[in-house]
């Protein structure tokens, strides 16, 4: 089991959906929060790193080219600058779907 601060995210233009372990470092992974995006993409992502504080390892998942964007933001960000951002593409997944989704991706 990891003792790093892992995360996953899905996102599109539209929404987010943030993964965490319930222990922080430990445990299974759990849905944390929904978000959902404005006309500012840059408030969806502040939003999203609201509920990774001092995030190690990300996955980030989804359509189009927001995991991009977000990873660049997190590159530039200090806060996340020394994170691991890995990324794919994935359709729209249930809730659970996508536990198990970043869960295979961590383990």
């Amino acid at each position: 089991m990891s003792e790093k601060k892992q995360f996953g995210v899905w996102i599109d233009s539209h929404q987010a959906v943030i993964v965490g372990r319930e222990e922080i470092t430990s445990g299974p992974f759990k849905i944390l929060a929904h978000e959902n995006a404005d006309a500012d993409h840059s408030k969806l992502f502040k939003q999203i790193t609201a509920h990774m504080p001092n995030a190690q390892e990300i996955h980030v998942t989804g359509t189009g080219d927001y995991q991009e964007q977000f990873i660049n933001y997190l590159a530039g960000t200090p806060q996340f600058k020394n994170t691991a951002a890995k990324e794919s593409t994935s359709n729209k997944m249930s809730d659970e779907k996508l536990l198990e989704f970043i869960s295979a991706k961590f383990n």
